[in-house]
């Protein structure tokens, strides 16, 4: 098989994989980026206050 078969090969195989993508709608999106976003702060809260419960309970064993 020549180089340029190998390409045009390859491109058209690309093409079918792209085809198969089932991209979410426009709701789905909007919901799940909603989620992700309240999951990441909860747990920038979570991790804030665990970091202060353990900071001050050093410092009250270190005094």
């Amino acid at each position: 098989m020549s180089e340029e078969a190998k390409k045009t090969s390859w491109f058209k195989g690309v093409k079918a994989e792209f085809k198969k993508i089932s991209w979410p709608t426009k709701d789905t999106l909007t919901k799940e980026t909603i989620a992700v976003l309240f999951i990441s702060v909860l747990l920038g809260v979570i991790i804030t206050v665990i970091d202060l419960i353990i900071r001050t309970g050093i410092e009250f064993i270190v005094r």
